[in-house]
């Protein structure tokens, strides 16, 4: 057994962490003299273009008199505007998780009977192989659940006796059965911590074996698997917004660079989830709902622009809230006059707020998305401006739909694992090569010492 002292910080490590971090601090200067694009990013804050892809595109820019220069935010999902998808859904009432999802992997919108076809594929790939449940995801489950996500999806491969099956074919059976099974994955994963750790009830209710992706996740969350129509439209409209976000994002460019291998889909996608966990990319819906935790119990009027100003300058100043000096939820490495997710999502945010009965939070929410990028340009030289992201509204939907917040970023993951799909699908059609990019040494050389001779 274990030493549970050898998980703690101890005064070693923190002397090894400090010696660490001297032999690899580098001159942020260094970066400039040798051109190096630091996160590959220029200095402005534009991506390196490192590939092409069929499957989404971000547009926040555009050209007047020969300059590039901020423009509202778009995004395409196959050339299709996500504007115009979601309408279209809207329009004619359906649900479009496997409509959406089919264009971003095959490269088209499903005709009818197209679409019937791949939703029962998914249907009859919800169900979990026999003995997973109890042997892998309820034995010692783990305090976080993409880290329980990662796991389930690496065993998976275990329980596939075509697991190393990498042509075409075998990759597109791997991340349809993925995707159709990650909400499972996520929900009874995150009973099975709250059981064992929390001595909560547990609930493993079996899939649907009909309806929609919104619908069934919602069904197996729910003790009493009731849902209502609302829920289930608005849930489907966020994991639509979700999806994709262009090849660049450090999750999906993850899935291009281990994917470039020729690796199995269980491989690649366990390599995304790593990624997306990050607080800097899946995390950040969590720490507005905190933010917004903290401004409520701190701002006694919240309908005062002034008392909410003074607040967000105080986040600004690192003066409250966890004294980051950020605006979570307000500002996006591309997108400057608008993110269209979050433009999209607000309508449905309103819808669902009304049935909840949580109008003043939202206009709440409405004031600081409003305030926000005025303050922010007032106190910090910016080189583009600033903007409400969908991570701005994503966890107050979240709240309201009751889930817990253990499963706000496994919730992304249930949404983007089509996106990577999409992908990991490209780089194999395409037999690209490995990506490989360069790194500049720049340590000297020295000469070897012996043992005896070190200080």
């Amino acid at each position: 057994m274990i030493n549970q002292e050898f998980h703690e910080i101890t005064p070693a490590l923190e002397e090894l962490a400090a010696k660490a971090q001297a032999a690899d601090v580098i001159d942020s200067s260094l970066y400039v003299e040798h051109d190096v694009k630091r996160g590959l990013r220029d200095l402005n804050g534009v991506g390196v273009l490192a590939g092409l892809t069929h499957v989404s595109e971000v547009r926040a820019t555009k050209v007047e008199n020969g300059v590039k220069v901020p423009d509202y935010g778009n995004l395409f999902y196959r050339g299709y505007n996500i504007k115009d998808l979601i309408g279209g859904l809207a329009k004619s009432g359906r649900f479009g998780f496997e409509e959406v999802a089919y264009l971003l992997l095959f490269g088209s919108l499903p005709t009818e009977e197209e679409l019937k076809n791949f939703s029962n594929m998914l249907i009859e790939y919800r169900q979990m192989p026999t003995g997973f449940v109890r042997d892998v995801i309820m034995k010692k489950p783990s305090m976080h659940i993409m880290n329980t996500l990662s796991r389930s999806v690496l065993t998976l491969y275990a329980y596939d006796d075509n697991g190393n099956d990498i042509s075409l074919p075998g990759i597109v059976r791997q991340c349809m059965e993925l995707i159709a099974r990650f909400p499972q994955l996520s929900v009874y994963g995150y009973y099975a911590y709250q059981h064992e750790k929390m001595g909560e009830s547990m609930y493993i209710i079996p899939p649907l074996d009909h309806g929609s992706y919104a619908e069934n996740l919602l069904h197996i969350l729910r003790p009493d698997g009731r849902y209502t129509e609302v829920e289930a439209r608005v849930l489907d409209a966020c994991l639509l917004l979700h999806m994709d976000h262009g090849g660049g994002n450090n999750s999906t460019f993850t899935t291009h660079v281990v994917s470039s291998t020729n690796t199995d889909a269980y491989s690649v996608m366990a390599a995304a989830l790593g990624s997306l966990k990050g607080p800097r990319h899946g995390g950040a819906n969590i720490m507005v709902t905190q933010m917004f935790e903290d401004l409520e119990q701190n701002v006694g009027d919240w309908k005062d622009d002034d008392e909410v100003t003074a607040y967000l300058k105080k986040l600004l100043h690192k003066e409250a809230f966890d004294h980051s000096g950020l605006i979570y939820g307000v500002g996006h490495a591309v997108y400057s006059k608008s993110d269209p997710r979050a433009e999209v999502l607000q309508s449905f945010v309103d819808m669902l707020a009304k049935e909840k009965g949580k109008t003043e939070e939202y206009e709440l929410y409405k004031k600081v998305a409003a305030l926000a990028p005025e303050i922010i340009a007032s106190e910090r030289k910016m080189y583009k401006g600033a903007c409400a992201n969908v991570d701005f509204y994503s966890g107050f939907v979240y709240q309201m739909l009751g889930l817990p917040e253990e499963l706000f970023t496994p919730l992304f993951a249930m949404a983007r694992i089509v996106g990577w799909s999409a992908h990991l699908i490209e780089e194999h059609a395409n037999n690209s090569k490995i990506i490989r990019p360069a790194y500049h040494g720049i340590e000297p050389e020295r000469e070897y010492e012996d043992i005896t001779e070190r200080e």
